[in-house]
């Protein structure tokens, strides 16, 4: 972090110190965890259902920490305000304004969609982490909490920031974008993830153009070609590059296939330039992420061949996301158990039976529920079920009840009351036969316990 005095975190926030010397400097990292405290740090204190982080001020003092920011004062140095969210709000604007007073040469950038932004965020960053110093949302870390977080990581030899922003609702973005607003902004889709709380596409689509509005003067919006409600949103931006199939999009992807294991290769296209693309993760949908990531890239200023160039040499993003292992030999395990809407489901299911088309392994889907879907909830899942079947799926394990339109609509499927159950299912089903397991389900489902489970059983069965 640029470094604050507690004396000028308290008069930015309008909060007061207790048992704090004014002089002293926060220059380590802002954490929320008292657990991931490192020297020079300042320690976020928030109250929380469970917990009050208050009661960790003291472990958060003997890990480095030199202050604490709470709502009330504790037994150690404290800069105390109303409201601990707000106040990281306020240090995270005061450490933008400070790093861009010290040179123009740095670049906000910053990602939304209804899905793949995690994964477009995290290819983006390696491809800018290439070419300069760069600070980037860790994992889906894109709340009103996360933003501020992320961007107070920023040092003064930082060249590019970028942020992940997720919306439950209408103004979330503006809110989020007023912490930090972008110079390039990416919307990548408007899909149906969280209609329950948004009630239609359209409240979506307005919802993410916002981050479009939050631009500047000389600000580029990024924008996806192939998605008419995103494509809509050029009208309000001074400046537009899209990306996508279509053949009007500034950078455009075609030729699109994937390998045995699953990864996509394709031809990327750019001012009459194009290169051959062979990405290293798992699944075709991730050509529109390195695409929509290019796109950013080059709106920064970075050079078309550096971009490829770093895009092909990715071999991982965030956990849980199309994680491919193999804990014994012909059986391989796609972890995917992060999130699930709709479209990643779709996504993952053709993904698995491509990989199994051309191996010929046995494919094995393990899925549970799609939260936030509102009424659409059972068809939604239901379409699922359907699409299963006919990408001819071997076997469908449907965890939970609130999945069941999953099963409703399978030839295959198998009904699981839990995760021991799950596992003992698949198990049954794979025997010692070639085959591939995907999971996947909404983050409450926590269906990374079956890949943890069904490995450490399959390695066992082994020794």
């Amino acid at each position: 972090m640029i470094a604050l005095s507690l004396g000028e975190i308290a008069t930015l926030t309008g909060g007061y110190l207790h048992l704090a010397d004014p002089s002293v400097e926060v220059s380590g990292p802002v954490v929320v965890d008292n657990r991931q405290v490192g020297p020079g740090g300042l320690f976020a204190a928030f109250v929380g259902e469970h917990l009050d982080g208050h009661t960790f001020a003291q472990a958060a003092l003997d890990a480095g920490a030199v202050a604490v920011l709470g709502s009330q004062p504790t037994t150690v140095p404290t800069v105390v305000v109303e409201d601990v969210q707000t106040a990281l709000g306020a240090l995270a604007r005061e450490v933008l304004r400070r790093r861009r007073a010290l040179t123009t040469n740095f670049t906000v950038l910053a990602v939304t969609g209804s899905q793949g932004k995690t994964s477009t965020k995290d290819l983006l960053a390696a491809v800018l982490a290439d070419a300069r110093e760069t600070v980037a949302t860790a994992g889906s870390f894109n709340t009103e909490i996360g933003v501020p977080l992320t961007v107070l990581r920023t040092q003064g030899d930082t060249r590019f920031l970028l942020l992940e922003m997720g919306a439950r609702g209408i103004g979330h973005i503006a809110e989020l974008s007023a912490i930090a607003p972008p110079d390039i902004s990416v919307v990548l889709n408007v899909g149906v993830a969280h209609l329950g709380e948004f009630g239609t596409q359209a409240a979506i689509a307005q919802a993410k153009g916002e981050l479009v509005d939050a631009l500047g003067p000389g600000g580029v919006a990024v924008l996806n070609a192939d998605d008419a409600l995103v494509a809509a949103m050029s009208q309000r931006a001074e400046q537009a590059l899209t990306f996508g199939s279509a053949a009007d999009a500034s950078v455009r992807w075609s030729e699109l296939s994937t390998d045995d294991v699953g990864c996509p290769r394709f031809n990327l296209s750019f001012q009459g330039r194009t290169a051959y693309v062979q990405l290293r993760l798992i699944g075709a949908h991730h050509c529109a992420n390195a695409a929509a990531a290019a796109t950013a890239a080059l709106a920064a200023g970075l050079e078309f061949d550096r971009v490829i160039d770093s895009l092909q040499s990715v071999t991982s993003i965030s956990k849980w996301r199309m994680e491919l292992t193999e804990p014994v030999a012909g059986i391989r395990i796609i972890n995917d158990a992060y999130n699930a809407n709709p479209d990643s489901m779709r996504a993952a299911l053709e993904a698995l039976a491509q990989m199994g088309a051309r191996s010929g392994h046995r494919t094995v889907a393990v899925l549970g529920e799609m939260r936030e879907l509102g009424e659409s909830s059972l068809a939604e899942h239901q379409g699922i079920g359907r699409l299963a079947s006919d990408l001819g799926i071997d076997t469908v394990v449907v965890v939970g009840e609130q999945a069941d339109g999953i099963a409703q609509m399978c030839k295959t499927p198998r009904r699981a009351r839990g995760v021991e159950h799950a596992v003992e299912l698949v198990r049954e089903d794979i025997g010692s036969a070639p085959a591939i397991v995907l999971v996947k389900a909404s983050r409450g489902a926590a269906l990374e316990r079956v890949v943890d489970q069904l490995t450490d059983q399959l390695r066992q069965g082994q020794a």
